[in-house]
């Protein structure tokens, strides 16, 4: 095979002449006519397709007839079975329904009409006048006739029940037996794909090389390769560098090929990509700068803040590359980053956010909340900014400010389904976790690698929605990362439906597929399926499925156990005489209570972070001062939203005192200093929160006594 590196494309030393031609075909479907040259290359292109198509069917070995027919056979009885089996499945169905059904019956329309009648009867019992009367008689027969029309539902209801009870020992009996039937059909379509002996052609990278010219050539067309090489010199050397590399070609349809086939862009920002950076010559970089390549090819728009008119209309692939480069050499992106694939990479790179905002959102976790930046439990991690803070409602959406970019709005004023999962997905990203949306009926979640396999996280599980892209239903996107994790056996799948391209097979990438596979795409499919089953992947549960639209999880959230030092809580004065009180120096809570959580902070030592949920709970400080007098109080804290106070109580004051807190967008900050009286020796601090609006978060770090004037009574 012949293995050109990707990256000799920098020693071609080309400058574009027009670096957004291909954002503006894209904008502009209707393609300039061919020059004679231009023709003559797609004419070109055109003989060398067909050539290569010609020469990789000559290679091919036939299939016998006999065993081709038996697994196509197989395949439709499996499919059959399968279908047995769900009809079974949904005749008991009935019975839950039914029993649903009762219940409602008997629940909400006659219990809510009893209750009805006992309130009109007590409105009936207490009225003073004959009008109060007469309206309560009224109300008394409108709930009356309502339990009389619940108990005629009822006793229909239940007939329909009683009657699918007695069939429900035969349904049961008949998913028994299609099940059975289902399993049988399934290991009968397995044996006859192992019956066919094509691993020999499967297992095989003989043909890489060629099967992979053919798919990008069949995916650009002979005449979209000439309408980009007819741009000029340039970008012909490009599309000759491409057809040339063969390592380069496997890679890029391994990993699902460009964007829309704009093969001739990615090389482009590849080529880019080598100029910029000589670090992305070799290992996860050099995989990082292809996925960029790759994803990229369409140019992706972006989401700027409404006040930054003059924000680039389009994410820059380079920068989006130089941007994760450095993050990733300076250790600010997640550990498994490195051993990511290109495919995997993919899922991280292509976001709308500006890279600035991707910087942002890195810092605003380690700052806010450093404990879900290390959690341990991945399918959370992150990702658990949603669940935390936040807060289901659009209500505040009209609040956002057009400084501020989309993620940093949705952090502070909330949303529902869609805002959250978007956020939920750009915090993933941010920190180099691949993620996609994973839309479901009337409702928006998001699916995210974890090191066991991809998990669902704000939505159904695994069956009830759809991912965007070639797979679809996202049980086959599910399949494909379970086989893409089982390392160079995936690659068999990838022949199969590379051959079913030079074939002319429809592309099928799932067994949930609306469009029957035909012979290659569904022996790809079938070792797919054995390459899942043989790995033992695991299918993740989804989680969060309770907060998908609701502020409050009922599962139990396991807190970071942090170790709380003497020097933690050491309280001091500083080189000016002001009392630093560090935000874990407590005397009340002196641990985590889910509601007051103290964490490792990125400043060093600990910090207090006050959760969203849960209440207004307080918590104090016990600490001598030097003198007393007049101090003014300020707080080093962090907070992602706004409406937000402090309330403060000095040694059980009548009155608290306020603390307004800034809006810091993430960042560190200082409240404003308020005054406060301190005696001489021990003093007792309370705090609590007051929220204008609903309760959000807050991170300190510590508190600052200042002696007003300089200098307090002793």
């Amino acid at each position: 095979m012949k293995t050109k590196s990707i990256l000799t494309i920098a020693l071609i030393g080309l400058t574009l002449g027009a670096p957004n031609a291909w954002a503006k075909k894209k904008q502009q479907p209707e393609p300039a006519p061919l020059s004679l040259a231009g023709q003559q290359l797609e004419a070109q292109y055109a003989r060398q397709f067909e050539a290569l198509k010609q020469e990789i069917l000559a290679a091919l070995p036939a299939v016998n007839d006999t065993k081709k027919a038996a697994f196509l056979a197989a395949r439709e009885a499996e499919v059959a079975a399968d279908a047995t089996l769900k009809q079974a499945q949904a005749d008991m169905a009935e019975i839950k329904k039914a029993e649903g059904a009762v219940a409602h019956a008997k629940g909400k329309w006659i219990g809510g009409a009893d209750k009805g009648i006992a309130e009109a009867r007590k409105k009936f019992a207490a009225a003073k006048t004959d009008a109060e009367k007469a309206a309560a008689k009224e109300e008394l027969a409108k709930w009356e006739q309502n339990r009389a029309d619940g108990v005629a539902a009822l006793k229909e209801r239940q007939a329909k029940l009683d009657a699918v009870l007695a069939r429900k020992p035969q349904l049961e009996k008949a998913i028994e037996q299609a099940t059975e039937k289902r399993d049988a059909a399934k290991a009968a379509t397995l044996q006859a794909v192992k019956n066919l002996g094509l691993d020999p052609v499967l297992t095989s990278d003989e043909r890489d090389a060629s099967l992979a010219k053919f798919v990008v050539m069949m995916e650009v067309t002979p005449g979209g390769l000439a309408a980009y090489a007819d741009q000029g010199n340039q970008q012909l050397m490009l599309i000759d560098q491409l057809l040339s590399d063969d390592e380069l070609l496997v890679r890029m349809v391994k990993a699902d090929g460009a964007a829309e086939g704009n093969y001739g862009r990615a090389m482009e920002i590849l080529r880019d990509i080598s100029k910029a950076s000589a670090k992305s010559k070799e290992g996860p970089l050099n995989r990082l700068a292809l996925a960029v390549a790759l994803e990229h090819a369409s140019p992706i728009k972006q989401r700027n803040a409404v006040a930054d008119t003059t924000a680039p209309e389009f994410v820059d692939p380079v920068k989006r590359y130089l941007h994760f480069e450095k993050a990733f050499l300076d250790k600010e992106l997640d550990p498994a980053f490195e051993d990511l694939s290109t495919w995997d990479y993919r899922m991280v790179v292509d976001g709308e956010e500006p890279d600035k905002i991707l910087t942002w959102g890195r810092e605003m976790l380690r700052n806010y909340r450093p404990d879900q930046v290390t959690k341990p439990d991945y399918r959370w991690r992150y990702v658990e900014l949603v669940r935390s803070d936040i807060r289901y409602g659009s209500q505040d959406n009209q609040f956002d400010e057009p400084e501020l970019q989309f993620f940093q709005n949705i952090l502070k004023n909330g949303g529902i389904c869609g805002r959250r999962a978007f956020i939920g997905r750009f915090i993933l990203r941010a920190f180099g976790i691949p993620t996609t949306a994973r839309p479901q009926p009337g409702h928006a979640a998001l699916a995210h690698w974890t090191p066991d396999g991809w998990v669902i996280c704000l939505g159904g599980g695994w069956g009830a929605g759809n991912t965007k892209g070639r797979y679809g239903k996202d049980l086959d996107f599910l399949a494909n990362t379970q086989a893409r994790m089982a390392g160079d056996d995936f690659m068999q799948v990838k022949r199969a439906q590379w051959i079913g391209d030079v074939m002319g097979e429809p592309r099928v990438f799932g067994f949930h597929s609306r469009t029957q596979p035909q012979f290659w795409y569904g022996v790809s499919l079938y070792i797919q399926k054995g390459i899942i089953e043989a790995s033992n992947a695991k299918t993740l549960a989804a989680v969060g499925e309770d907060i998908g639209e609701a502020n409050v999880t009922k599962e139990k959230i396991e807190l970071t156990k942090v170790t709380i030092t003497e020097e933690d809580r050491k309280i001091h004065l500083d080189d000016k005489g002001a009392i630093i009180i560090p935000a874990a120096a407590t005397s009340e809570p002196t641990k985590s209570t889910g509601e007051i959580i103290f964490m490792d902070s990125v400043l060093g030592g600990k910090q207090l972070h006050y959760s969203r949920n849960g209440g207004n709970p307080v918590f104090k400080y016990s600490f001598e001062a030097p003198a007393a007098g007049s101090y003014e109080l300020t707080a080093k804290l962090v907070t992602p939203s706004w409406q937000q106070n402090l309330m403060l109580t000095a040694n059980g004051a009548k009155d608290p005192v306020e603390i307004p807190l800034p809006f810091t967008v993430g960042m560190w900050g200082e409240t404003k200093p308020v005054t406060i009286e301190l005696k001489k020796g021990q003093n007792t601090l309370s705090f609590t929160r007051r929220s204008d609006g609903q309760a959000k978060g807050f991170s300190i770090k510590e508190f600052k006594l200042t002696p007003v004037g300089g200098q307090a009574r002793r």
